[in-house]
């Protein structure tokens, strides 16, 4: 389901991981890689949606800090390590050869946003299909093509219509987080919240207010879901 709400430690605890210390994840599921990203304004690299929704650019990362007099974002990103190994970078770039030369199939992408300190929200089931090299006027940086996937579970393969698919943005989030006080607006509860359209969009609903924006719990969202003929 996108656009689901989870705290830091339940994003671990669902990736089975202790901690999440990097952005960038290449295969740390047997079915999938991971990213985070973050559109706020002091983010550390600049991830975007596009236009039309579906699609993210996600930025490269940088070469790790080493010395106390080092600024990596005067380097070219890496794709290497100085041993020879492929970054993070590195693993995704060739993900996207390999599909290009349709040896395999596009590398699924699981995408959180970062929508407020210890809060983060589950954009979906992406695939990694394209990368470029662009100068940002100081140095060369990698920019990752994600497109929302048809299918949102690598197991069971659910079916979405992408044509009623539509991301709301991490303002309008953040707006209704903050409106809601973080709880379902129904019931109250906290856990397994859920960014819901009041207004479905398959109706005409939109994603681009926060009027018809809210959080409901899973237990209130399946129940509205009930109703709707």
């Amino acid at each position: 389901m996108l656009d689901q709400i989870f705290s830091y430690r339940e994003m671990c605890d669902i990736e089975n991981v202790q901690t999440l210390q990097r952005g960038m994840n290449f295969r740390m599921n047997p079915h999938y890689s991971v990213i985070l990203m973050s559109r706020r304004s002091n983010a550390p690299y600049s991830d975007k949606i596009l236009n039309d929704s579906i699609t993210i650019e996600y930025e490269g990362h940088d070469e790790p800090k080493t010395a106390h007099d080092m600024n990596p974002k005067l380097f070219d990103q890496p794709n290497k390590t100085k041993k020879g190994t492929l970054t993070q970078n590195g693993k995704f770039i060739a993900a996207v050869e390999k599909y290009k030369k349709e040896t395999t199939i596009a590398e699924p992408i699981k995408v959180y946003e970062k929508i407020l300190p210890g809060v983060w929200s589950l954009k979906g089931l992406f695939n990694l299909i394209d990368y470029r090299i662009q100068h940002d006027g100081k140095r060369n940086v990698y920019i990752f093509s994600l497109k929302l996937s048809d299918k949102q579970d690598v197991k069971i393969n659910t079916q979405i219509d992408l044509a009623h698919t539509r991301l709301i943005s991490s303002e309008i989030k953040k707006e209704v987080w903050k409106r809601d006080s973080g709880k379902c607006v129904i019931c109250g509860s906290v856990k397994n919240l859920h960014f819901d359209h009041d207004l479905p969009f398959s109706r005409g609903g939109t994603s681009l207010s926060s009027k018809n924006i809210r959080l409901l719990c899973a237990k209130c969202n399946l129940s509205k879901s009930d109703k709707i003929e």
